[in-house]
This record gives C-alpha cells, structure tokens and sequence, in this order.
C-alpha cells in the first residue's frame, strides 16, 4: 500500500507524469552495460575517424604519444613566412625527423620521403595520415614527385624535405642534392633552412652503429628545432647547405651542458673496463682500467697533502706521453685543477715564458726525464717519481675504496665533480710558436669534451682499438684525442715519447696489435723508411695533420703497410679537432660519401665552418678561396692574459684561422695555404704551399740515394722583403744538391706560373728543415735562415 501510495503521488507531479510515460515500463540497464554501450560507440567513431580521415586520427593519437616521450622547444618560429608557400630543408639524422618536425611546426609540412619506407599496409596509411609525397629511386618517380611539390607550392603549400636524402651515419651534414632547387624553379617560394637537435643518440639515429636495436638513453628527450632567416629559392646549394650547418652549431653550443665533465667520463670508462689494459708504455708499465683508477685518486691525494695548496689553480706538467703523464693529468682534472703541458723541446727562456703567462707555481715532472733537459725554471719542481716513499697504508686504502667500491654518483659528490660547470677551464695549452712567442690557449671543459663526442662519432673509437700515442700531451690533438678520448670512448693507449723513433714504434705496434695511429706526414714518411709491414698490419685507422700530406705518401704508406691514410684538421684555438675525412674501415662509403682525398674532410658534428673574403669579409661560394672561420662549442675561451689578441682571433663567435681554404660542393674543405704562408708579389698572392708540393714531388722523384738520416721535410718554401716586387720567395732544402736550372723548368713544365718560380739564385742548401718539436715547420724559424743568408733584396 505504501509503495502504490509513492507512485501515485509520484505521477501527480509533472517530472512523475514524465517518468511515468517514459522510463517505467523499460527494463533496467546496468552501470556495466552503460559503459560497455559508451565503449562500442567511441569504438566505432574512432574507427569512422580512422577510415575516413586517416590525417586526423593519426595526429590526433600521435599528439599525446610524442608530448609524453619528447619536451620540444622551437627556435625562431617568426622566421617562418606567414603568406604563402615555403620549402623547409633540414638536417636528417634520425628515422622519424619528419614526424617530429611536423608536432613542432604550427603550419602542416608535406614531405618528400622514400617510398621504400612506405612498402607495406601499416606504412602507407601513416603516409596518408601525414600527406606525404612518396618517391621512389626511378626517374620517373622523381620527376612525379618533384612535379606534385613543386605544384603544391604554387597553390600555397609548404614543403619539407631532407636535402642530405639520406640518414647522416655521423650526425655530420652530407652534402645536399639538388632536388631542392628542382622543386623550387620556376616558383616565387623561399627555402626555410632548419635544424632539428637532440635525436641523435635515440634509438631511431644510426649512434652506436645502429638503427633500432638499442635501449634509450634518457627519458622525454629534449628536442629543439631551430629555424634560420628565408633564403630566396636561387640561394646556391652550398650557401643553402652553410645555414643549415651554422644552426647546428649554434644549437650545440647553446646545449653544451650536454657534454660531461672528462674526470667524471674517465671515471665510469675506467670502473667499465674494469681488467681490461688500460694505458701502456714505452718503459715497460702496463696499467688496467680499474687499476689506473685507483693509482690516479691515491696521486690526487698526494698532491693535495704534499703540495698543492687550497686555491692554486694552475700547475704545469712536464712529462712526455706515457703512464705517468696520463695519470698526472687525470688526476689534476679530478681534484677540479687547471693543466698545462709544458713543451719539453723548447729553450729555458721559452718556457719561463708560459709559466708566467699561466701563473704555474708548481711544476710536475721526474728525476729521469728532468735530468735529460738543461732547463732553468722559474717555478718549484715536484719530481714524482719520489712520491711512492710517500704513500701510506691509509691512502691505498682510501684509493681502493673510492676507486673500486664506491658508486660513480656517490665518488663524483666526494670529489666535488657535480660542481664542474661546461665553461670552467680545463687545462691551457700553448701554441707551437711557430709565428712567435707561444700563446697561451684557454680550453675549457665543454670545448675537449665536445670534441671527445665528435671524434667518437666520426672515427668511432671503441673497446677493441689501441691507439698508439706518439703525440705529446703540449699538442692539442694530442691532449684531446691520444689522452682524453682514449681514456674516457674506451681504447687502450700506448704511448711513447720521439714520434720520430720509428724502429721502437714499430716494435709497440706489433707487441700491442695497435689499430690506430695519429701524426704528421713527416712522421709517417721515417715510418717508411724504418718499420717492417708486418709490424704495422693491424693498424687500420691512420689520420694525418699538421701539414698537408702529399699525394705520393698516400700511396706508399699503403702499399707498404695495406693502410690508407686520411687528412684531418684542427688547431689547437679550436680543441682542435675541426674536421676530418673518415677512415675507410670506419666508414658508411654504402650509404653515404665521407671522404674526399686531397680534402681535410668535412666538419665535424655541431662544428661550422665559413669562407669568407680576405678583402670585405663577405661569404665565398663553393670552391673560392678566402679566409676560413669556424664556430662551434670548440672555439677556445681566449688567450691567456691577451684580450685584445683573443678579440681579434674570435669575432661574433667566429674564431679567424689564418689559413687560407675552400670548400668544394660537397661540402669537403680544402686548406689551401696560410695567410703567413703567402708572398704578395707584384699584387699578387703566391702561396708557398703550392710551390712546397711540386717540389717535394720532383725531389722525391729525383731522390734515389735512400738517404736513412732523412727525418722530415726535405724542402721548404719562405720568404724575404724586396724592394722592388713587395717579397721574393726563397727555397730551403737538404742536400744533395739540385741542379737549380732544370728543377725550374719542370716547375714550369708543371704549370705553376713563373710569378711562382723562384730564381736560380734564391735555393740555399740547410742540413735540416726548421721543424717544431710536433713536426711541423717553423714558419719563424726558416725565415730567420732565409734573412740571414739573403736579407732584404734592394
């Protein structure tokens, strides 16, 4: 009775009367039937979604799914034309670079993609959700698809496309194919240059070697995208190419926090390698990964108790390649001090020079190695073979438990290498002087570490490599590549003191199956004369610099060993590493070109390079000679106590080499001469460099003695002031004797003009070429030969 009581007076309301109608008579539905109804419908309007409008649907799902792995920034987002269509060419190192480009940019980007990559169901309906342009390898599909581009700008459509056409194995800039002019001509559209930052190292970049197989390395990558001024669409590929490049650099230098500190890499490389040799010796020391570990904290420990006082910052080191030179390095870097390598091969009053310039008060050395030079330094000598009396009971067994127990984290924290920042200064390094007095370059943490990551990626030093370390650690190349890549990508180091001692170099190769080896020709050329193949038959990386290698040691370098050598350069303002043609062992020859013989190869990763006019500074095209500029996260901090030199060397970021060069169109880069190193005759510019190579080849043609004491270079090209014609070249060469006639008429025979033969009466005979103690000549020195024979011509 109560329940009809409800429902009567229920139906006497309005809402009852309704309810009554309607809803009493149906049968009731669950909360799990609801939700399996709502279920079905958002299934099947997804599905609609996903068949009728395969754009929205895919967008719309891979929105949330980027946003969840990757934080984007863009970079100059105004720069982008608001009318019209445009092109935008970008770097291509990963497999998805289109669809990131695509999530960043606000305005949809139809790419150009191969069509190989969009063969199957699932493929080709992610094309269509992306509005690709597919090609394939055929002429005719080129033609189709540069026809459908080209005709989508012209309604208003932008553009996208990977100007490399294929995924840079190394993260350096390929050269760009001219599809891009193609799909601009005939069109008002401008070319929008960009660079995409922060996937290389992902699973889908070909880092390690590989595409795909590998873990991540870090959780929501931080990716920025950096997009440049308009270029008209007539902009010359190379120039287009230069932009682009110039992005990638600026986008590294801005992230360069991403390189670590080198003590806290030598650190995780060492406890990784764990047994595995380590470094290695001519004296006979051998050293593994986790015993050298130990060894370098008990050497910091020491330093600190025994000499170094709280705040000395910078401490000179005087010792050759070797165990102990390496250790004396680590072990500064890890207690957060400041090195520098002191020449060895330069007089008192030289190196008294450096030390005041780099306020050392200590110098770190050896009775051995000290008691061979007649130096008088003004600083306090710590001769470090006494040290061992020093160490105590206690110090191996704090060594030993932050060596070998301690967690990485927790020993950086200890160390206090969590407080190391990018731009705190690591070590400076002095200038060959080989135009003056040796300047002191101030390198930085980031700069060598940088450098370190670019040397990986292009010559991929690995676990299984031996470098043999000839080059002194008071060279740059030598500092950044034979001590802190060696010890922090993974190699064995071997090291040994005369870069010149081929018979004893021969013998470290063999013992220690060396793979890599890195030095001046000069150096490679007494390798010809004095090691046996077979001691050199498991070198299969061999990269040259300094000065350019000429064409006929290439040739016998590899015949007699079975090992092509390859050009690089650098100087040490600049880390030094700057470019280099990949070794044919290491190289991606399949897929995509990485050398150039006769070249010094292209930038390295996050490094550009600029020619510009030595008369206005304005940008050269491809193959035009000018003064070569590089910036990068390489450029050096400055020269020590010289800030109106460091500005003059480092303009807007721009560091000015000095050298004279080119880059031809596939973006390779020709050193040509140095500024210092051309005469200004008669108003022209005759470069020394030009002449040196011909005549080292009719030298060498000409030279059938066998001559064993031949070390070096054998001819040389300087320069004294005439008053008539500005300069007037002169030629220093080592016997025997030429005949001054006839080398000038093959000159001319060769084609150099006669403003670039010297005079008969302009060759003098020297026992020995000037040479620095790294191998390459000394500019100042052979001119000073040149003076005092010649003088000035009036």
């Amino acid at each position: 009775m109560g329940e009809n009581a409800h429902s009567l007076a229920a139906i006497g309301q309005p809402d009852g009367i309704i309810s009554a109608l309607f809803f009493e008579r149906l049968p009731r539905v669950s909360g799990l039937q609801i939700g399996l109804l709502a279920a079905a419908l958002i299934v099947a309007l997804t599905v609609s979604v996903a068949i009728f409008s395969p754009r929205r649907f895919i967008r719309g799902f891979m929105r949330p799914l980027l946003w969840a792995l990757y934080r984007k920034e863009v970079i100059g987002l105004e720069n982008l034309p608001t009318e019209g269509g445009y092109v935008v060419g970008s770097n291509h190192v990963s497999w998805i670079d289109g669809i990131l480009i695509l999530w960043m940019l606000p305005k949809n980007i139809r790419f150009l993609v191969d069509a190989e990559n969009f063969d199957n169901a699932i493929t080709r309906y992610l094309g269509a959700g992306f509005d690709v342009i597919l090609m394939k390898s055929n002429p005719k599909s080129i033609g189709r698809a540069l026809k459908t581009a080209r005709e989508g700008l012209k309604a208003g459509d932008s553009i996208g496309i990977f100007p490399e056409g294929t995924i840079s194995r190394t993260g350096q800039l390929q050269a760009f194919k001219p599809g891009v002019q193609k799909i601009l001509k005939g069109t008002d559209a401008p070319i929008v240059p960009v660079w995409l930052d922060g996937m290389w190292g992902s699973a889908f970049s070909y880092s390690g070697g590989k595409l795909f197989w590998k873990w991540p390395t870090m959780l929501r990558r931080r990716l920025t995208l950096y997009i440049g001024k308009p270029l008209p669409g007539d902009t010359p590929l190379e120039m287009v190419r230069s932009q682009v490049q110039q992005l990638g650099a600026r986008a590294t230098i801005e992230h360069r926090d991403a390189f670590p500190a080198l003590a806290r890499r030598v650190i995780r490389t060492w406890r990784k390698k764990g047994r595995l040799l380590q470094c290695a010796d001519s004296l006979g020391t051998e050293v593994n990964a986790r015993d050298m570990l130990v060894r370098v904290l008990v050497l910091r420990r020491l330093l600190r108790r025994e000499v170094l006082s709280k705040d000395e910052q910078y401490v000179g080191i005087l010792l050759p390649p070797s165990v102990a030179g390496v250790a004396a390095n680590v072990a500064l870097a890890l207690d957060r001090r400041i090195s520098a390598n002191l020449n060895y091969t330069v007089s008192s009053d030289v190196m008294n020079h450096c030390i005041g310039e780099a306020n050392i008060k200590h110098v770190l050395t050896s009775e051995k190695f000290l008691s061979k030079l007649d130096l008088q330094l003004d600083a306090e000598i710590v001769l470090l073979d006494s040290f061992a009396q020093k160490v105590t009971i206690m110090d191996k067994l704090i060594g030993f438990v932050q060596g070998r127990l301690l967690p990485t984290f927790l020993l950086d924290r200890i160390l206090g290498l969590h407080k190391v920042d990018k731009d705190d200064l690591l070590t400076i390094i002095f200038t060959s002087g080989s135009t003056g007095m040796p300047k002191g370059v101030m390198l930085s943490q980031a700069n060598i570490s940088h450098n370190v990551d670019a040397i990986e990626r292009a010559i991929k030093l690995n676990i299984h490599d031996v470098v043999m370390g000839i080059l002194p650690f008071f060279h740059s190349f030598g500092y950044a590549v034979t001590l802190w890549a060696v010890n922090t990508l993974g190699p064995a180091g071997v090291y040994h003191f005369n870069p010149l001692d081929s018979r004893q170099i021969g013998k470290l190769t063999k013992k220690y199956k060396a793979t890599v080896l890195l030095g001046t020709p000069t150096f490679l050329r007494s390798y010809l004369r004095r090691v046996e193949p077979q001691q050199f038959k498991t070198l299969d990386v061999v990269v040259v610099g300094a000065e350019k290698m000429p064409r006929d040691l290439f040739d016998a370098f590899e015949e007699r060993f079975g090992v092509r050598p390859v050009e690089g350069y650098g100087t040490t303002e600049l880390s030094p590493l700057v470019s280099v043609n990949i070794p044919p062992t290491r190289s991606n020859a399949k897929f995509q070109i990485d050398r150039h013989e006769g070249s010094v190869g292209r930038p390295l990763p996050g490094i550009s390079t600029k020619i510009v006019s030595t008369d206005d500074g304005s940008e050269l095209a491809a193959g035009e000679d000018g003064m070569l500029l590089v910036t990068g996260p390489n450029v050096m901090k400055g020269y020590a106590n010289q800030e109106e030199l460091t500005g003059k060397a480092i303009q807007d970021g721009w560091y000015v080499t000095g050298d004279i060069a080119n880059v031809d169109d596939q973006g390779f880069l020709h050193i040509t001469g140095r500024l210092s190193r051309f005469s200004k005759i008669g108003g022209e510019m005759v470069p020394h460099v030009t002449i040196e190579d011909e005549l080292a080849r009719l030298y060498a043609d000409g030279d059938a003695s066998d001559n064993d004491d031949d070390e070096g270079q054998r001819v040389c090209v300087t320069a004294v002031p005439d008053v008539k014609k500005g300069e007037r070249l002169i030629v220093l060469f080592k016997p025997p004797a030429q005949d001054y006639d006839k080398v000038r008429a093959a000159l001319n025979k060769a084609g150099l003009p006669n403003l670039f033969i010297p005079s008969a009466d302009s060759f003098l005979e020297v026992e020995k070429i000037p040479l620095l103690g790294t191998g390459k000549l000394d500019i100042k020195g052979a001119q000073t030969v040149a003076l005092e024979h010649f003088g000035s011509k009036s």
